[in-house]
Parts: C-alpha cells; sequence; structure tokens
C-alpha cells in the first residue's frame, strides 16, 4: 500500500513506477554537500532501500550548504545525523548507514554488485577515481557528481557522459588520472556539473574544520543552492532512469 506522503509523486509517476522506485537499492557514497540532498531527494521520491557512505562528523562550516548540519547535530556522525533525518521522512525506509571511506582497503566491503544504482558524491580525487572503474564494471546504474564548489550561477548545471563534461576542472584531474595510469572506466556513465569556475574572495579559517578536510589540497567555497541542485539531479537522474523500466 502506497504511503500517503507519496500521493503526490504517484500522481505524477502512477502506481507502477512508484512501486518499481520503492524496490531498487541505491547507494550513495558521500553525504556533504551534494550527496546529503541527493539522499533526501531520494527517499521523498519512494526509494525504499538506501545505503548512505561518509566518514565524516557534522563541522560548523558544514551549515551553509548541507542538509543534515545544524547547530543541533554539530559533532555528530554525518551518515548517523542524516539517517535520523530521512526516517523523520520515511520511518519504513531501510537506510543502511557505514561510516567508512571507499577506497582499496574497504571496496570489497560494500558489495556493489548488488545495487542498481550507485551515486559517486565523493571530494577524493583517488577514492572517486576507484570508485568510478569499479562502479562501471557491475550491471548497475552509476551517476556520478563532479565538482560543485566554487560556482554561483544555477543556470549552469549541466547533465553529460563523463568524456565529454567540458569547463570542470576535477573531469579533467580524472580523465588525466586515467589516462596516466592506463586505466579507464569500462563504460559511459552521466555527470553533473557546472563550467562556472569562480575563485575564493575570502580566507577559510582552520579554527572549525574537520581535520579530516585538510587532507585535500584546497578548501574551496560553496553554496547551498548549488550543492543542493547538484543533488537533487543526481536523484532526478535515478528516477528518470527507473521511468525507463530498462532495468
Amino acid at each position: 500500500m502506497m504511503q500517503p506522503f507519496l500521493s503526490r509523486a504517484e500522481l505524477l509517476l502512477g502506481s507502477e513506477a512508484m512501486e518499481r522506485i520503492a524496490h531498487k537499492r541505491v547507494i550513495l557514497f558521500g553525504v556533504g554537500g551534494v550527496g546529503s540532498w541527493c539522499a533526501e531527494s531520494l527517499v521523498r521520491s519512494g526509494v525504499m532501500y538506501l545505503t548512505i557512505v561518509d566518514a565524516d562528523r557534522v563541522s560548523v562550516t558544514n551549515i551553509n550548504r548541507q542538509l543534515m548540519a545544524t547547530t543541533l547535530t554539530v559533532g555528530q556522525v554525518k551518515v548517523e545525523a542524516l539517517k535520523e533525518r530521512l526516517h523523520a521522512i520515511n520511518p519504513l525506509a531501510e537506510i543502511t548507514a557505514c561510516e567508512g571511506v571507499f577506497s582499496e582497503d574497504t571496496v570489497e566491503d560494500f558489495r556493489l554488485e548488488e545495487y542498481d544504482y550507485i551515486i559517486d558524491a565523493i571530494d577524493s580525487l583517488k577514492d572517486k577515481a576507484l570508485l568510478i572503474r569499479r562502479a562501471c564494471m557491475t550491471q548497475a546504474c552509476f551517476f556520478s557528481s563532479m565538482g560543485a564548489a566554487l560556482k554561483l550561477d544555477p543556470t549552469r548545471i549541466r547533465v553529460a557522459e563523463f568524456w565529454k563534461v567540458q569547463g570542470d576542472p576535477l573531469a579533467r584531474a580524472l580523465r588525466n588520472r586515467f589516462k596516466r595510469e592506463k586505466s579507464f572506466p569500462r563504460r559511459k556513465f552521466q555527470c553533473v556539473y557546472s563550467d562556472e569556475l569562480l575563485t575564493n574572495q575570502g580566507t577559510a579559517s582552520a579554527e572549525h574544520e574537520s581535520p579530516a578536510l585538510f587532507h585535500k589540497p584546497q578548501l574551496n567555497g560553496s553554496l547551498a543552492h548549488i550543492t543542493a541542485i547538484f543533488g537533487f539531479t543526481l536523484a532526478g537522474l535515478v528516477v528518470q532512469d527507473i521511468m525507463k523500466d530498462n532495468r
């Protein structure tokens, strides 16, 4: 029986499509500025089986752009804070929260072959490249987010096949890495990206940052309306694909 909060979604998509959405298994890597909004949209659209993966805790500087980050959740494990939020939307959803990272050491732990959809919202270049390669070895449908920082204009957010993404430094770095290592994704996949590239106008203080962030080469500014659109677009790609009823 369809849950009442999904009545508007069912009105648009139909009962058969909602049934398909409810049975798909989705795994989402990274629940920061992009991934947190993607998770919210998936659950609000009827996804019942969602695994969320992230190793970080909520920090004060996350509040400007991450769904579950509030003054009340600072210090909490991100996946646990987000799981609580998602269960407040749909208590019946099966949300699996994995506090950890996707890496060479953990890749086999995630059993990617068991999922219908794999979503990449990882920041780390090395881990992102690994996830892309491994996801493209499965039968799952795979979508990836490129860089959402240093953006302001929502009208420049696009979707394109990875090798056709233009103007995005992260996509360029990934392509260079694949070419340098002579190890390429086995198939094509769609990405959310923006060709806008601004520069930081201010300076970031380390006082309130999570220690994990300083493994990154640089901290860049970002805004909620951009990261949310990236995340919502990823979720939209999943729903659109399910509507095709091709898997």
